[in-house]
């Protein structure tokens, strides 16, 4: 059951003042959140009319939150060639301040993982002034996706901590629940979009979460997958089959919530000045390792894909306490070549369950 300290500050948004709310939001703040498309695509798109926009609760977006935080492609110094050798200005960008409206838990999860990567060693100065300013209003998933298992994961369908506001879906109305400072603001500031719950409401959010925990279709073995990751004991002919079947496309990485590499690569503009950008790369591409003079230190054959999954189910589990797949299931809708991690954590797993 959530700790009772995850329901002491809780109120009821009814949702024909659901959008009522976010227009104030939106007068404020940058407002995205998952909306349906003209082709029917669920995607975190940023909202400009409210009032023609598909906002979409129940079915996950296909994209992550990733997009905004770290851009696809980011320009991130412009440089000039002087006498004294090269002047590197880095790029000053204004980012609005941002309320990230409907994050399902994976993704919620994902954005605390990359809070992790890019500020807890060395901070990257380009996400933060981008996280800088957010606010995440979570939604509580009800019913898990077919291809999800975040409850493999630890990363939902329901959360406890990491966003400002909280909602479950009872019907007519939300429960909303305040995590850190800036969803308390929002609640006190419009108040008048707010309720007080009853012990009944209540009752009906725990019960939505024990009812959701039990819609799961997938059983992914993910703890067994980081054992025998650990222990080393992933037959070869895993890493030879999964290697063959992938096609070198990055498309699991890019829709990744929680991928964060990246390449970096200077475009000259002139004689004398330049953009250095900075790109999402991916581990099974076949150039990510590769070092000047054309060495590759990781073997060809099996050793990008047997660096994805380490990377996600070993290494992060070591260095973070936990592994940095969230269960989102986008991987396994993409992957054309059956090289998803649920394919991994199966085929891992093979005859020791």
């Amino acid at each position: 059951m959530p700790h009772a300290s995850a329901m002491a500050d809780s109120h009821l948004l009814k949702k024909d003042h659901l959008k009522g709310f976010l227009r104030k939001l939106a007068k404020e703040y940058r407002l995205v959140a998952p909306v349906r498309n003209r082709h029917g695509d669920v995607l975190f798109s940023e909202i400009n009319d409210l009032d023609t926009a598909k906002i979409e609760l129940g079915e996950p977006p296909q994209n992550s939150l990733k997009q905004f935080l770290l851009p696809q492609q980011e320009q991130l110094y412009t440089y000039m060639v002087t006498p004294e050798g090269y002047d590197f200005s880095p790029t000053r960008t204004t980012i609005p301040p941002t309320v990230y409206f409907g994050v399902h838990s994976c993704d919620l999860s994902a954005v605390l993982y990359m809070d992790v990567v890019f500020s807890r060693r060395q901070r990257d100065p380009f996400y933060l002034r981008r996280r800088h300013g957010s606010v995440l209003i979570g939604i509580n998933c009800n019913t898990p996706s077919p291809n999800c298992f975040c409850n493999a994961t630890g990363s939902g369908p329901f959360v406890e901590m990491g966003s400002d506001l909280q909602l479950t879906d009872l019907g007519d109305r939300f429960l909303v629940e305040t995590g850190r400072a800036p969803g308390q603001a929002l609640v006190q500031r419009w108040q008048r979009f707010f309720s007080s719950p009853t012990d009944k409401d209540r009752e009906a959010r725990y019960q939505a979460f024990l009812e959701a925990r039990g819609r799961f279709t997938r059983q992914v073995h993910v703890e067994q997958a980081i054992r025998r990751l650990t222990t080393d004991t992933v037959p070869e002919e895993v890493w030879e089959e999964l290697s063959l079947r992938c096609q070198d496309c990055g498309g699991c990485a890019y829709l990744c919530p929680t991928c964060t590499c990246f390449t970096i690569n200077d475009q000259q503009l002139d004689a004398t000045s330049g953009l250095r950008l900075r790109s999402w790369d991916a581990c099974t591409f076949r150039g990510f390792t590769a070092m000047a003079g054309g060495h590759n230190p990781v073997q060809p054959k099996t050793g990008a894909i047997r660096q994805r999954f380490q990377h996600k189910l070993r290494d992060d589990v070591r260095l973070n306490g936990r592994p940095s797949c969230v269960g989102c299931g986008r991987c396994v809708g993409a992957c054309f070549g059956g090289t998803d991690i649920v394919r991994f954590v199966d085929r891992a797993c093979q005859g020791i369950l």
